[in-house]
């Protein structure tokens, strides 16, 4: 069934936050559909698209999926510089990635752009028994923040196809449909005569 007045919205989607914490699993169980449990480590970024088609619009993602070492952190602002929106992942097992995710956001909030939709993304919620930060933390700080907060498991692919739903219909909302073309206004003439003229 065809769709009328759909409308195309491409849009840069960055995940930040600390090596191991899942980025790329999560990344590669949404664009590819597939799960390793012994995933390398990103070097520098990784780039991905996918496109998402919803009522009101087919968004097209640029994934951009950042290396959380430390040692690539510098290269980051360049990643999520003119991101739409921004997925800050961390590892349910582990207290120091909630708190460098902390940092991502904190990092966000000072130098990305003030209209970006961040998410942030508590992963591994597979290994409930190694759990290390309460859902109620991270759900608490993301609604301190601004943040939309939602659990994950890349591995059995628990909410990772309703965090980019989400995300989308964010970024549709947060596009409105813009007319295109030229509109012909009519301008009258003394002769009486009707001319033509656009206007953007």
């Amino acid at each position: 069934m065809a769709r009328t007045g759909n409308k195309n919205v491409q849009a840069k989607l960055v995940f930040l936050g600390d090596m191991g914490a899942g980025k790329t699993s999560l990344v590669l169980r949404f664009v590819k559909g597939q799960f390793s449990e012994y995933q390398e480590s990103t070097i520098g970024a990784a780039f991905f698209t996918q496109v998402l088609s919803l009522n009101e619009a087919t968004i097209k993602f640029d994934i951009w999926d950042t290396a959380g070492q430390e040692r690539y952190h510098s290269l980051a602002p360049m990643y999520y510089r003119g991101a739409a929106a921004a997925v800050v992942v961390y590892d349910i097992t582990s207290m120091d990635s909630f708190v460098r995710a902390k940092k991502w956001v904190q990092e966000l909030q000072r130098q990305g752009n003030p209209n970006l939709i961040m998410f942030l993304a508590a992963n591994k919620a597979d290994l409930e028994g190694k759990r290390k930060v309460a859902a109620e933390d991270g759900d608490q700080y993301a609604k301190e923040n601004g943040l939309v907060f939602v659990e994950t498991s890349a591995k059995t692919a628990q909410n990772v196809n309703e965090l980019f739903y989400e995300i989308a219909k964010r970024l549709a909302k947060a596009n409105p449909s813009r007319t295109t073309g030229m509109k012909l206004q009519g301008r009258s003439q003394e002769s009486g005569r009707r001319l033509f003229c656009c206007s953007a």
